[in-house]
């Protein structure tokens, strides 16, 4: 009898164990190829997180340059690297792929071939063709037969197409893929300095590009850290620009004001409908400034929703304004809230921003019965008190 209980136990165990086998397996990828003529030299493999490259293994290469590195596969697609000294191979794994190379050094960073991944080969498109723009720059940059302007103008230009051609073939075709990511931190030497292509800091218009990666990795990604690190870049450059413009006009212009008090808004709103804050005469109203895509919404949607349901039948409204990059995204977010949701478009935003003074959103303002403006959020101790002295 203990002979056969231990027997089973035995087999038991086995089975545990072949099933942790098949599991630690399924959860592993794998990097494997050569590189020849590299005999003798190391080559690193890396982790390309947030904080910069890691080494995760390394090895010495024999005569056939033979590699294999494994790895435990990521939740959301990572980056890493293969390094011989300066000349990299960049790579992404979504999960549990094996990828293959074959390079040879010292050419394996512009000359290689990927398999197994279309993130990767994707990847190697990208690094390609960066590197021709990169030499593209640096022929028109260093040709004495051009004048400065001239010079400065040509730059303009084919960096401008380059972005255009990325834009549209890599990052919105499938802003959720790896390679849409790499692509949004791709560099040149411009000067003295290594510059963005897309540079969300200076440029609107690469926010919009930012943005549009970020909302899709959060719908298939929706807890990468990657993905919320884009949203903190969009927002931040959102601050930069409107920084830059409303030091240009600090307060709200006197000529501007409707007799009412307030400087009306008519925007349409998630389902199409043009809706004037002029038109809620009557009401108490909170006018709020919003970015649905930042990481604060959540909470902020939830405390306008306590002060809607407790002081809304009284004739107490929400008309709230968004200056989301991404439109779609804004309608999904407000499908299903009961207040008046409008968008303010990219050409509308800052005209509207500029009148309002908003140096920093969120942004509210409390509006009375008369349509009068009374008083905005930095002068407001207890906003459920302030909504009852008005209604």
């Amino acid at each position: 009898m203990k002979k056969t209980l231990r027997n089973i136990f035995c087999l038991a165990t086995f089975a545990l164990a072949a099933l942790c086998s098949v599991s630690c397996t399924q959860k592993k990828f794998n990097i494997n190829g050569n590189i020849a003529q590299a005999k003798d030299s190391t080559l690193y493999f890396e982790n390309m997180g947030l904080n910069g490259p890691k080494v995760l293994d390394s090895v010495k290469l024999g005569e056939d340059g033979a590699f294999s590195f494994s790895e435990k596969a990521p939740e959301a697609p990572e980056f890493y690297r293969l390094r011989i000294a300066g000349q990299i191979i960049n790579l992404s794994i979504d999960s549990t792929e094996t990828v293959q190379v074959k390079a040879s050094y010292p050419t394996m960073a512009s000359q290689y071939e990927v398999s197994g991944s279309d993130n990767c080969s994707k990847i190697k498109e990208l690094t390609l063709k960066q590197m021709g723009l990169q030499a593209l720059v640096n022929n028109i940059a260093q040709n004495i037969n051009l004048t400065s302007e001239v010079i400065d103008d040509s730059l303009h230009k084919v960096m401008a197409a380059y972005k255009n051609d990325v834009k549209l073939n890599y990052i919105f075709k499938e802003p959720m893929k790896a390679y849409a990511y790499f692509a949004l931190f791709q560099t040149i030497h411009w000067g003295d300095a290594n510059v963005l292509v897309f540079n969300p800091r200076t440029n609107e218009d690469d926010i919009k590009v930012y943005a549009a990666v970020a909302t899709s990795w959060d719908t298939y990604y929706p807890h990468a850290e990657r993905g919320e690190n884009l949203h903190n870049i969009a927002i931040e450059g959102m601050k930069d620009v409107r920084i830059i413009r409303n030091n240009q006009q600090k307060v709200i212009d006197a000529s501007k004001m409707a007799t009412t008090g307030l400087i009306d808004i008519a925007l349409p709103d998630n389902r199409g409908n043009i809706r004037k804050l002029s038109d809620l005469r009557g009401k108490v109203v909170l006018l709020d400034f919003h970015i649905f895509a930042s990481k604060e919404s959540t909470q902020r949607i939830m405390m306008l929703r306590e002060l809607y349901n407790k002081y809304h039948e009284r004739g107490f409204e929400i008309y709230q304004v968004s200056v989301d990059p991404n439109e779609h995204f804004w309608k999904t977010q407000t499908a299903a809230l009961p207040w008046i949701n409008v968008y303010a478009a990219e050409d509308e935003q800052q005209q509207i921003l500029t009148n309002y003074n908003i140096q920093s959103i969120p942004t509210f303002f409390i509006i009375d019965k008369n349509n009068t403006l009374q008083k905005r959020d930095v002068q407001i101790k207890n906003i459920n008190a302030e909504i009852e002295s008005l209604l």
